[in-house]
């Protein structure tokens, strides 16, 4: 498309103005092609400059999340990102996608959510513009039981990516929030269909909602005390396009070796409850205290109980008992 040619000569010079002759000249167009390229990128968000004889200038902060920009950052060929200014929920969305045969490596990007979904039928705060909020199709040869394995790898992908790209220390919250600052940053919900024969996973769909930012006005008020934001008004260019990026590469590189004990150890040391007072949840049931002791191999969180019983945890929900 030729807004997206104009965009990445755009980007290759952003910060330095830019000709419309000139820009015209490189891509043999004509310089109305250029201007009306130029509007389209402006309704879309981007910050683009321009003076007479001068031209045009894109803003070096400028955080538009689109398909082309993350397309640029990508680095396996495997992935198909498509990116949504609002949809109701990625994950609900992909999920019909994948019932259909859609290949892996597809990943739907929303600059927001109406219906945001998290764990445990919560909902999840997916305001526009200050958030990532994507799902990855995968089809891993993979028996069901294990699926928590893609969760944990999610989350190690997320943490690598914000910590290379902020430089901030991340945390785990098993199985799967990401927290900076003692606050949750991340979410991870994966759903998976199930060969009942075989015991296989057909596919499964793992969604990432990040807060990049805190949105305008703020988190709502019952939020405030346990969400949080990677960044603050300094951030990296085009960082939510990085970040996706990012995050899918990694995402991907772990997909196929979800047993390597690296994938685990990364997962361990960045565990933000092993050695604490926790709290286990279920749904209609008081809290029940525990000691979160070690992780098995499977991830599932070995805790000790009062009584001194050992017990694992393969799935649910726990809390951090204030110290």
């Amino acid at each position: 498309m030729t807004k997206d040619t104009v965009l990445a000569l755009l980007r290759q010079h952003a910060g330095s103005f830019h000709s419309g002759a000139a820009l015209a000249k490189e891509l043999s167009l004509s310089r109305t092609a250029v201007w009306k390229a130029i509007e389209q990128l402006r309704r879309e968000g981007y910050a683009i400059e321009s003076v007479t004889n001068r031209g045009y200038r894109l803003d070096e902060k400028s955080d538009v999340l689109s398909e082309q920009g993350v397309r640029n950052y990508l680095k396996n060929p495997a992935l198909t990102p498509k990116v949504y200014a609002s949809i109701t929920s990625t994950n609900t969305v992909l999920k019909g996608m994948a019932a259909e045969g859609a290949p892996e490596g597809l990943c739907l990007i929303a600059r927001e959510q109406t219906a945001g979904r998290g764990r445990m039928g919560r909902s999840f705060y997916s305001p526009a513009d200050s958030g990532l909020y994507m799902s990855l199709l995968l089809r891993p040869q993979l028996p069901a039981a294990e699926a928590v394995r893609i969760t944990a790898a999610a989350a190690v992908a997320v943490c690598e990516a914000i910590e290379e790209l902020s430089g901030l220390e991340t945390q785990i919250k098993w199985v799967n929030d990401v927290l900076v600052h003692g606050k949750k940053v991340c979410g991870i919900l994966t759903e998976a269909s199930l060969d009942c024969e075989s015991g296989q996973l057909h596919y499964a769909v793992v969604g990432i909602g990040i807060n990049t930012a805190v949105p305008t006005g703020d988190f709502p008020p019952e939020l405030r005390p346990i969400a949080g934001a990677v960044f603050g008004e300094e951030k990296p260019p085009e960082l939510r396009c990085r970040l996706a990026a990012l995050v899918l590469d990694k995402l991907m590189a772990y997909k196929d070796r979800l047993d390597d004990p690296a994938l685990f150890a990364a997962y361990r040391q960045r565990s933000l409850v092993l050695g604490k007072e926790i709290n286990i949840l279920a749904p209609g049931k008081e809290p029940e205290p525990a000691e979160a002791v070690d992780l098995a191999a499977d991830y599932g969180l070995l805790v000790c109980l009062p009584d001194g019983g050992l017990r694992k945890l393969n799935s649910g929900e726990v809390s951090v008992r204030a110290q």
